[in-house]
């Protein structure tokens, strides 16, 4: 049945090419369930590490898509992006990019909101929930002119915020999230080289959970985002 199997040069170069078809199976399986008509989206984004040797550090910079920091507690330089994720409150995930970690992150969901503009345009009063780190006049004009309200928690010495009591249950939602991502679909583990070869590991982790919240939506499970039953 398999007169050829490729070597990891073969198999990797496989992989990377399937980057557009993963991130349309992703679309496809949310689009199939009830929450891709959720008009309550949760917007943030997480570190993604990908590489500690000081080189693989210095040829990341110099390509200017990643950033480096330091880890003090092991001594040791890393370069790596950020996973800017926008999902619903049980976790389907409606966009998502990598981005380096040294742009602004309103802008970068700007861009995202402008890439899936069709998808915007398909919903009326939607409600975009972010972290403080989003606040900016220009940003939540932007937003409205889109017809997306933006919730946050509020500045020090900021008026409080309409709905922000709200907040901090569905804030945990999306902690509940990116510990799926990094604990039981090893995030962190993805074991990428190269851009390409971090954008379709991560693209995996992603395709993996959207298929178990989409299996466990149409069996009807109590809990949408479990993954215990494929976790073996």
């Amino acid at each position: 049945m398999f007169p050829y199997l490729p070597q990891r040069p073969g198999y990797n170069k496989r992989l990377r090419s399937a980057l557009p078809l993963v991130k349309r199976v992703i679309r496809m399986l949310a689009a199939d369930t009830d929450f891709w008509l959720d008009n309550v989206w949760i917007a943030d984004s997480t570190p993604v590490e990908c590489g500690r040797s000081r080189p693989t550090v210095q040829r990341s910079e110099l390509a200017g898509w990643a950033g480096y920091g330091y880890c003090a507690s092991h001594s040791r330089f890393f370069w790596g992006l950020r996973l800017y994720l926008v999902c619903t409150p049980v976790g389907m995930p409606i966009m998502w990019a990598l981005a380096n970690p040294k742009l602004d992150e309103r802008e970068v969901l700007a861009a995202m909101l402008d890439v899936d503009s069709g998808v915007v345009a398909d919903r009326a009063d939607l409600l975009l929930i972010a972290d403080k780190g989003f606040k900016a006049r220009w940003f939540e004009t932007d937003l409205a002119e889109r017809g997306i309200k933006l919730l946050r928690p509020s500045m020090r010495g900021e008026q409080r915020r309409p709905g922000e009591h709200l907040l901090k249950p569905v804030r945990q939602l999306i902690e509940s999230v990116n510990d799926t991502l990094k604990g039981q679909l090893d995030l962190e583990q993805h074991q990428g080289r190269t851009f390409e070869g971090v954008a379709i590991r991560v693209a995996q982790r992603i395709l993996a959970m959207a298929a178990a919240i989409w299996h466990n939506h149409h069996t009807a499970q109590p809990t949408t985002r479990s993954l215990i039953a494929f976790d073996h």
